[in-house]
């Protein structure tokens, strides 16, 4: 970075000034609520009120990857132990398989693989499938567009129901020829997004822009998720899954007046109050770690969000003293200045360091020289322009010129 030896200003005050309304806002925003402990809190994972927010096939994939992913002992054999019960009240043998495979003998006999359970899974499974297959056919031979839809997707229930998830999406998606009302079309459509999401197909489904880390998309498709979703597709997505991805991708993306009008209650970097923020958001992020679809943007989005907290903090000031700033975001002054390196070399900040007093002074454009080189530019511009009429008009008139001769 840049060592500035001469005399410069004193650096303004640190002190920012809240956006209008805000102060208000702030009291109500900030009381406490209910003492109750929510399942995703800067506490321990309440496992048992996490999972209870999903149902179906997705919240045994949610423990097994809690499983997987944390370290601690006891929420593994906890999640395995969820998983193992819920697994067994449905009919996916293969899923079964897996789970007391990574169980590998740990909870005991009670939660060894039952080989009689599983063959007789499996052989409802064989006499349920030919009944399927016979009752389609009938309904594709009398041309009975409701009847063949209907058999498509009990087709795609079963093969859902056992882990055959490909086979699930081609018979979901062979029901919308078959559809005749809207209703019908919306069925198909949130099938298809169910198995989607389980394939890894995410251009299919409304999670496409934070799978592709396009933050602000995605922020902006889960503000607009109404309020109406409810636990209506907790086979997929549960209401706080939506604030929490919202919000987190709004704080990474959001200029501060975005996050104004639609994230209000982040209050904290409203009032740049940002090592209280930068703090909540570390206690939560060992459990954001857990999520299953999160999991793999909780560190480019906490970049990101510090990255607009350090650019925010700057973007006020001539100048500002490196010591304060590195107490404002609880962190040591030499890892700040290479933050501050970094964001200006990535010209996200116009400034340069005073390494040796410790102090950031803005880069104020030359105003008078920006005046000129637009005015250079325009010059440029409007000479190629004029030269492309005159070369036009010249060759419009050799080739009348032409056309007359050749009349002649």
């Amino acid at each position: 970075m840049e060592a500035d030896e001469e005399a410069a200003p004193t650096p303004m005050s640190d002190e920012t000034t809240m956006p209008d309304g805000i102060e208000e806002l702030e009291e109500e925003l900030l009381q406490p609520r209910s003492g109750r402990k929510t399942a995703m809190s800067g506490e321990q994972m309440d496992i048992e009120a996490y999972v209870a927010l999903y149902s179906g096939r997705t919240k045994v994939l949610r423990l097994l990857f809690i499983a997987e992913q944390c370290e601690n002992q006891s929420m593994q054999q906890e999640a395995l132990r969820m998983a193992y019960d819920d697994i067994r009240k449905g009919e996916d043998s293969r899923l079964y398989r897996q789970v007391v495979q990574k169980i590998d003998g740990r909870l005991g006999p009670l939660y060894e693989f039952d080989q009689s359970w599983a063959y007789a899974i499996d052989r409802r499974a064989e006499q349920r499938k030919e009944k399927l297959e016979n009752e389609l056919n009938d309904y594709r031979t009398n041309l009975i567009k409701e009847s063949i839809r209907m058999g498509y997707t009990d087709f795609g229930d079963f093969y859902y129901a056992h882990g055959q998830i490909g086979e699930a999406f081609k018979n979901y998606v062979r029901t919308r020829d078959y559809c005749t009302t809207s209703k019908h079309v919306i069925q198909m459509c949130l099938n298809a997004i169910l198995t989607s999401i389980e394939l890894g197909e995410f251009a299919h489904v409304s999670l496409a822009h934070l799978e592709t880390k396009k933050y602000k998309l995605a922020a902006r498709k889960f503000l607009e998720t109404g309020p109406e979703l409810g636990n209506n597709y907790s086979e997929v997505i549960a209401p706080q899954d939506v604030a929490t991805y919202g919000g987190l991708c709004a704080l990474a993306s959001f200029d501060r007046t975005e996050l104004k009008l639609k994230y209000i209650s982040y209050i904290d970097i409203l009032c740049s109050r940002y090592a209280s923020c930068l703090d909540h958001l570390e206690n939560l992020k060992p459990n954001l770690l857990l999520d299953i679809h999160l999991h793999d943007h909780v560190e480019p989005l906490y970049a990101q969000i510090r990255h607009k907290a350090i650019i925010q903090y700057t973007h006020p000031f001539i100048s500002v003293d490196l010591h304060t700033m590195a107490c404002a975001f609880k962190t040591t002054v030499p890892g700040l200045q290479k933050e501050l390196e970094a964001l200006i070399a990535d010209n996200q900040i116009q400034a340069r360091i005073d390494s040796q007093n410790k102090i950031l002074y803005a880069r104020l454009a030359d105003q008078r020289n920006s005046t000129f080189q637009r005015a250079l530019q325009t010059g440029v511009e409007f000479e190629r322009e004029v030269r492309a009429m005159l070369l036009r008009a010249n060759l419009i008139k050799l080739e009348h010129n032409q056309r007359g001769s050749r009349k002649l």
